[in-house]
């Protein structure tokens, strides 16, 4: 659906590009919980737990910006991982104030099992574009997520 706004030919073009992105963000995201790939944990959850597996241990405030969640989000998304005994917390030796947070082995586990049928589902829903398409998408996205600063 366009928008309905009634503006310049730019704002126009620009909603209805918005819209598109976004109800595709939703949909695809709409799939991927109706086939259940995460299992029982949110999609949250897994972005720490495939950041810390891919990247190593990281402070909090790290994981918080690569997984692009505000910081009192993650606090709570850190505490119900540690609660599952997916994560574990440990304050830095000489700044109190900084808490690095490490994959533990359950963790690895649980993402080992959830990761391979997540990238299989995710294949499967991407196939509707062509390699160069999705290379193309990926180019564009990248470009639009950097900002002007891509310029």
């Amino acid at each position: 659906m366009p928008t309905h706004y009634s503006g310049t030919r730019a704002e126009m073009r620009t909603l209805d590009t918005f819209i598109k992105l976004t109800r595709c963000t939703n949909s695809l995201f709409t799939r991927l919980t109706e086939r259940n790939t995460l299992g029982d944990i949110t999609p949250s959850q897994f972005a720490v737990l495939e950041s810390l597996f891919h990247l190593g241990s990281m402070t909090q405030g790290e994981v918080s910006t690569k997984v692009l969640k505000s910081g009192s989000n993650m606090t709570t998304v850190i505490d119900n991982l540690e609660r599952d005994g997916l994560v574990r917390r440990e304050r830095d030796a000489k700044d109190r104030r900084v808490i690095h947070v490490h994959l533990t082995g359950a963790g690895t586990n649980k993402l080992e099992a959830v990761l391979p049928g997540h990238i299989a589902a995710l294949v499967n829903e991407f196939s509707v574009l062509s390699a160069s398409e999705q290379q193309t998408l990926a180019e564009l996205c990248k470009k639009l997520g950097k900002g002007k600063e891509s310029k």
